[in-house]
Formats: C-alpha cells, sequence, structure tokens
C-alpha cells in the first residue's frame, strides 16, 4: 500500500514538473517570440508561420499537428512513450493559446531581447520536461524515429529539419527574422541542455599516487566524502597500486587539491565535470554513522 501512495506521489509530481515546463515555455512564446513575428524550432515553427499568414491558433495547430506523430510514436517506441508524447503536447499547445494574450501588450520592443529571453524561457520550460521525461512531441519524435532506423544524430536531423524552416521564413518574410531565429534556437538548444543536466555540476576526481589510502581517508575526514580504492596497474612498471575515484562539490575541489599536495605533490590527477549525480551521499543522505567499509564503497 505504501508503495503504491509513493508510485502514485511520483507520478503526480513529474506531471506537474511538465505542466510547469510547459506554462513556462508557453510564456517564452506568448511573451517575447510571437509578438517579435520570430519563428520556432520543430513544428511550433511550422504552426507560428500558419499562424503569421491566417490567424490560426498555435497550440490547436499542434495539437492537429502531432496526432500522426504520436501515431508514430506508438507503433515505434511503444504506448507509455505515445502517452507521454501526448501529455507534454497537450499540455504546450494549451499552454500557448491560453497565454497568447499576453503579446497584446507588446512587453519588449527589441528584437534582440525578444529572441534572446523568448529562448530563455523556452529552453528552461523544455528542459524541465525533459527531465521528467515526457517531451513536447514533433521533430523530436521524427528524430528518435529516424536515429534508431538510419542511426542519425538526432541532434543533426533536428538541426536539419529546423533549418528547412529558417529557409522558409526567411522566403516569407526576411532575413533579419532568420537571424534572429537562429540566435533564438541556439540559446534554447544550451538552456534545455543545461537543465536537463543540472545546473548544480560535481566534479569526479581520480588520483593515482604510492600514498593513495592517505589521501583517500585524509578527504573522508576532512571533507567529509566518501571515496573509492580502484585497483590499479601501472602498465610499464606492472606494480600495483590503490587509484582514487572521488565525486565532490565545486567548492571542495581546492581542499582536495590542498590535501594530495601537501602529501604528495607528484600525484597525478584528474579533474573533469561530471552533470548528474544521483545516490547516496548526493540525491540520497548519508547515515550519520558508517563503518569504513560503507565510505570507501
Amino acid at each position: 500500500m505504501r508503495h503504491m501512495s509513493e508510485l502514485a506521489n511520483t507520478h503526480i509530481w513529474r506531471y506537474l514538473k511538465i505542466l510547469i515546463g510547459s506554462l513556462i515555455a508557453g510564456l517564452g512564446y506568448s511573451t517575447f517570440i510571437i509578438p517579435a513575428k520570430l519563428l520556432a524550432s520543430g513544428l511550433s515553427g511550422i504552426a507560428v508561420i500558419v499562424y503569421y499568414i491566417i490567424d490560426l491558433p498555435i497550440g490547436l495547430q499542434l495539437i492537429v499537428y502531432n496526432i500522426p506523430i504520436v501515431y508514430l510514436a506508438y507503433r515505434v517506441f511503444g504506448k507509455l512513450y505515445a502517452i507521454d508524447t501526448i501529455i507534454g503536447t497537450v499540455m504546450l499547445s494549451v499552454a500557448i493559446d491560453a497565454t497568447s494574450f499576453i503579446g497584446n501588450y507588446h512587453l519588449v520592443e527589441d528584437p534582440i531581447l525578444n529572441s534572446v529571453f523568448g529562448g530563455v524561457l523556452v529552453g528552461i520550460g523544455c528542459g524541465i520536461v525533459f527531465r521528467a521525461n515526457s517531451n513536447g512531441g514533433g521533430f523530436d519524435v521524427l528524430g528518435a524515429v529516424i536515429k534508431k532506423y538510419y542511426s542519425l544524430d538526432l541532434g543533426t536531423v533536428v538541426f536539419g529539419f529546423n533549418l528547412i524552416i529558417i529557409l522558409i521564413g526567411i522566403v516569407l518574410f526576411n532575413v533579419s527574422i532568420g537571424l534572429y531565429t537562429l540566435i533564438n534556437m541556439y540559446i534554447v538548444g544550451e538552456i534545455t541542455n543545461k537543465v536537463v543536466a543540472g545546473f548544480n555540476r560535481k566534479k569526479l576526481i581520480i588520483i593515482i599516487s604510492p600514498f593513495s589510502e592517505i589521501i583517500g581517508w585524509t578527504i573522508i575526514q576532512h571533507i567529509g566524502r566518501g571515496v573509492t580504492f580502484l585497483n590499479g596497474e601501472g602498465a610499464y612498471s606492472h606494480k600495483s597500486q590503490k587509484v582514487i575515484f572521488a565525486v565532490v562539490n565545486l567548492t571542495q575541489v581546492s581542499k582536495v587539491k590542498l590535501i594530495v599536495n601537501a602529501i604528495d605533490p607528484t600525484a597525478f590527477m584528474i579533474i573533469t565535470d561530471t552533470s548528474e549525480v544521483a545516490g547516496r551521499g548526493f540525491t540520497i543522505k548519508m547515515p550519520e554513522k558508517h563503518s569504513s567499509k560503507d565510505l570507501t564503497e
């Protein structure tokens, strides 16, 4: 019973995130992109062009355009993926049409500001939707299908579709609209990736030293981060030694450097970004008391 309740709460929270992301993206379209007569990526771009020509509601168009996309998603990826596509598409479509009245106020006149801030809001909204394991339908689904059957990169496929939309916009309107839209698409892509990957980035540290055990336990005691000892062997010397594997916060990197330099200034150390960390010590709280075995796992 408790498991069912937790599962229900998880789904409720997921759908709430899809709703919030859709509303933010809808505000990006209605407040900045549409009033500035800019284009958009994916099927939204086609809907925007039609809206500019015959004033047909964008959200309504998206629902209609995505009907064959949803069917394709169902046939290729199954029922659950199709349901997520329907939910994401409907929420985004309703959000765009429900907030369309904001465009009547023309809050920002500068096309560059509209392009930038529209891209930021749409990127944040789409990123939240993607983090909830959903999507807004359109070219993302088509790109996934093409990738599955033709092994083409998803980003390349979607970019190709968007390039066609930009060219159509340039022909129908003017070059400036196309260039401003390129700026907007770039920002949307970058912000979406940031949100999906997570802004709270961690640092992965690998340390190779004859004094690995001392360094590892010093990190545990003075920084409070668990470390893992990996068994390594030098390719030239065939000498066995322990390799330290640890993930720390950005603010803890300098402390790790100080510890390593104090114990072994010649230690080989690799520090690299890691976009998302889950599990004990990060998304799961560490117990107050733990054994030495727990700390080194």
